[in-house]
């Protein structure tokens, strides 16, 4: 078998679906899909089960990501493993096949593809996915950065080195540095794009960044985010937002939203390394820095024959699959 999808969920119902029939419309067939559930109580498994899926199901209090992870990979018989979010969804059809490509270098590890928001996603996680993943590939990564939202993995690999399930987020992270040091590439592919659905609230928001400082703290025990960078990041992070949300002609409608976000974002941030050492440069490059201000150039590429077709609304979805 080529691959094994593994798709982490807790009441997915909104999204699971759009997920599962992206997946059905890959160019790529040899594929088995591992839906590991932490205690659903909504119509999640309900949803999913209507799929070719394999379900696992755990108990909410044995969760952890690096947990759930380690289960579904147990269960996976695929040479390569592929993991998705469960409010992701494609774009193309051909997702799979670009996202495993670079696997044909032996020497690389891991592979993640670009994530980019909705017309409901906040402006902010819009400017920090343009910011993360760029729109050109690279295929041999010198920093540990990756996103298990949409990545894949030699299951060879995982063998040797599962993930950490003590970690309270940055699973991925972990996992790449680990490898990254025994001489394995991390590859980035623009083209292997997917959807990632990211709606939440401020207070949300916080505790996200809050939960995975603590986490980079065990990756990284000697750092710290100092107060002085809380101000800093959450200042000029503010400001290049507002330079593209203004370029963008919908300065007005984020005025407010902005500052707060990146407020929750740098707040849970210092909150969680309130009593740690100094972040790598690198890695506040990546995490941290605003983005460039300039414009963006747009893709000459055409991606017509590649677009699945999302056409049912969330009414017509869930009249059709329940």
């Amino acid at each position: 078998m080529k691959c094994s999808i593994i798709v982490r969920c807790y009441n997915e119902e909104e999204h699971i679906g759009r997920l599962l029939t992206g997946i059905m419309e890959q160019t790529l067939r040899d594929i088995e899909i591992i839906i590991v559930d932490s205690g659903s109580a909504d119509a999640t498994l309900k949803i999913a089960s209507r799929f070719p899926v394999r379900i696992v199901s755990i108990k909410p209090e044995e969760f952890s990501f690096g947990r759930s992870l380690n289960i579904g990979c147990e269960k996976a018989m695929g040479d390569f493993i592929v993991i998705a979010s469960a409010h992701v969804y494609p774009i193309y059809k051909d997702w799979l096949e670009k996202i495993l490509e670079p696997f044909v270098d032996h020497e690389v590890g891991l592979v993640y593809g670009k994530q980019r928001g909705n017309e409901t996603t906040k402006y902010t996680e819009h400017q920090i996915f343009a910011k993360w993943f760029s729109e050109k590939s690279n295929l041999n990564q010198k920093h540990p950065f990756c996103n298990n939202a949409n990545a894949a993995i030699r299951r060879e690999l995982w063998n040797k080195i599962p993930y950490d399930e003590n970690l309270t987020g940055l699973e991925d992270l972990d996992w790449s540095k680990k490898i990254l040091s025994l001489g394995y590439k991390i590859a980035y592919v623009s083209d292997a794009e997917i959807v990632h659905v990211h709606n939440e609230t401020f207070r949300k928001i916080y505790s996200r960044y809050y939960r995975e400082a603590l986490a980079f703290k065990q990756i990284f025990p000697s750092e710290i985010f100092r107060f002085r960078e809380f101000v800093k990041f959450t200042i000029t992070n503010t400001v290049t937002d507002y330079y593209h949300a203004w370029h963008d002609n919908i300065f007005f409608r984020n005025l407010f939203s902005i500052p707060i976000f990146r407020f929750m974002q740098f707040w849970g941030t210092y909150k969680g390394f309130l009593e740690h050492g100094i972040i790598t440069s690198e890695v506040k490059q990546t995490f941290y820095y605003p983005r460039k201000m300039e414009k963006q150039k747009e893709s000459q590429k055409s991606y017509e024959d590649r677009i699945i077709d999302y056409k049912l609304t969330k009414e017509e979805y869930f009249e059709k699959i329940l």
